[in-house]
């Protein structure tokens, strides 16, 4: 289950999401189209290499199944916390050069999110490859709180697509967030479940509607079952609610 518990305010939003999945829009063919993907790639850097490369292998069965299946395969994807700015530290250059290493699908990289970069390395893609965009963070439009400007980021994505783009959503780790690579790009395009989300998405609504007993629930909140949303999603079915502060209390 890992991170899916703190999903807070977003969990019952989460079991009612888009039901088609990766394997509904394969069935529909996805040859010669432009696919997007938003992929969890936060991962840890040092000196300007990956010090841990999980996520990346953990993200790459979809992506390759996609270029597998003749799509062009664009990546959208955060690294770090750059607050709507270009900052060298936080660039996904390394991630897709460790992403070439891991795969035998050729990934190529822009320099941008949607700009010229993004726009001619999109144009220029074949089918099979993979092109990973830049750090969607560098925008600031990715987590505006206004609606407006997010639309406008996830539509420039969405054209990236072309005509008969789709979007792919295999991000557990940020399907909470109401950001324009998340939410606000499912309204430009036809959108699917990734095998991560998919799956993490079973594990969710077992727990929310017929969990084995006993049941218990470790949050990170100071307290349980009144404390925030997560809480107030799970107290109904639990055994038991402990939080983090009361769990560590005991060690």
């Amino acid at each position: 289950m890992g991170r899916g518990l703190f999903a807070s305010a977003a969990i019952g939003s989460l079991i009612t999401m888009t039901a088609k999945t990766l394997e509904s829009l394969l069935d529909e063919g996805v040859q010669g189209r432009s696919v997007l993907v938003r992929s969890d790639l936060n991962v840890p850097l040092a000196d300007g290499a990956v010090t841990d490369d999980g996520r990346i292998r953990a993200s790459l069965p979809v992506l390759e199944r996609l270029a597998a299946a003749g799509a062009k395969v664009l990546v959208a994807a955060h690294l770090g916390r750059p607050k709507g700015e270009p900052v060298p530290e936080f660039s996904l250059a390394p991630v897709a050069d460790r992403m070439g290493e891991l795969s035998s699908v050729t990934v190529r990289r822009a320099e941008d999110l949607t700009g010229p970069s993004a726009r001619e390395a999109a144009d220029a893609l074949g089918s099979g490859e993979v092109l990973l965009l830049e750090n969607v963070r560098f925008d600031p439009r990715e987590t505006s709180k206004d609606e407006g400007e997010r639309q406008t980021l996830a539509g420039e994505l969405a054209a990236l697509t072309g005509p008969e783009g789709a979007f792919v959503n295999d991000a557990f780790g940020a399907v909470h967030r109401a950001h324009a690579s998340v939410v606000d790009i499912a309204a430009e395009l036809p959108a699917y479940q990734g095998d991560l989300v998919a799956s993490e998405l079973k594990v969710l609504e077992r727990l929310t509607t017929s969990p084995e007993r006993p049941y218990t629930v470790i949050l990170g909140d100071r307290r349980c079952r009144t404390s925030s949303q997560s809480s107030r999603t799970f107290s109904p079915k639990l055994t038991r609610c402990s939080s983090a502060e009361e769990w560590s209390s005991r060690s």
